[in-house]
């Protein structure tokens, strides 16, 4: 249970959790008001209205009493007022797509969720990785989302705001890490066999460690053209994280175009797996 919650909503690493974090123990409480005084009145009247009490006054006829009317509605009601005032501000104050204020300028990310792997892009890097996203603490990131297979969803715990990966659509999100640390990032939205293993780890470093992997990405592993990723995008498990030193800065947009129109760029029908 312990792991669990260090590597959980619980536990948030960045300001979009935190938020939703106070959100989800505001909400909680509120309902408090309510849950808390009819488990006490439960136990309270069970108590009272025992068969061996005899001072306990049963009434079996029928009467209307407005004071116990009011009182049963009106609190209720009040409480999904407030309750629905706060998420409705909380939800807009979290808007996904909202930018976030940092110590730089925001990182730009591309994802792409395939089977059964996610693929991160970094355009203005000119990289790429599978199933591992490093970036800078302190810095923005700014998502942009699309699926090239079914329906997914992209979810780091750690740092808030689960959010879908539809094929032809793209999505947006703006997350920050705190502090340095590793935080798991998973699939949580089924998507066929290799959705259990369908995991990956956002690795966020200090800004120097950062541009230190970047030279080595570039550096290291092969480059992502076409014929790597047609063979990336082939149905997969368990697959370990990889970098590729280049990559098209359009290929986003390119697996975006070509899944929305069920045709690649050589003309054949794309097939999506699931």
């Amino acid at each position: 249970m312990a792991s669990s919650l260090q590597e959980g909503l619980l536990d948030p690493q960045g300001p979009i959790a935190s938020a939703e974090r106070l959100l989800l123990i505001n909400s909680t409480a509120i309902m408090l008001v309510v849950v808390v005084p009819v488990i006490v009145a439960t136990f309270a009247f069970a108590w009272w209205y025992r068969s061996s009490n005899q001072r306990a006054s049963r009434d079996l006829s029928e009467s209307y009493e407005e004071r116990v009317e009011f009182v049963v509605w009106s609190i209720p009601a009040l409480t999904v007022i407030l309750l629905s005032g706060v998420i409705w501000i909380g939800s807009h104050q979290l808007d996904p797509r909202a930018r976030i204020s940092g110590t730089s300028d925001p990182l730009r990310v591309d994802v792409v969720a395939l089977d059964w792997k996610w693929l991160f892009i970094y355009p203005d890097q000119g990289i790429a990785t599978v199933n591992q996203l490093v970036v800078p603490a302190g810095t923005p990131v700014e998502f942009r989302l699309t699926s090239a297979t079914v329906m997914n969803s992209f979810f780091v715990p750690q740092l808030g705001s689960q959010i879908y990966t539809m094929g032809g659509m793209i999505t947006h999100l703006s997350l920050l890490a705190d502090k340095p640390g590793e935080y798991p990032g998973l699939s949580a939205n089924f998507s066929g066999d290799g959705f259990s293993e369908m995991r990956f780890v956002v690795r966020s470093t200090a800004a120097g460690e950062f541009n230190a992997w970047l030279g080595e990405a570039r550096s290291s592993g092969s480059a992502l053209d076409d014929a790597a990723y047609a063979e990336l995008s082939k149905p997969s498990k368990a697959v370990p994280p990889a970098t590729y030193r280049s990559v098209d800065p359009k290929l986003f947009d390119h697996i975006v175009d070509r899944t929305a129109t069920g045709r690649d760029t050589t003309g054949m029908v794309h097939q999506g797996g699931g």
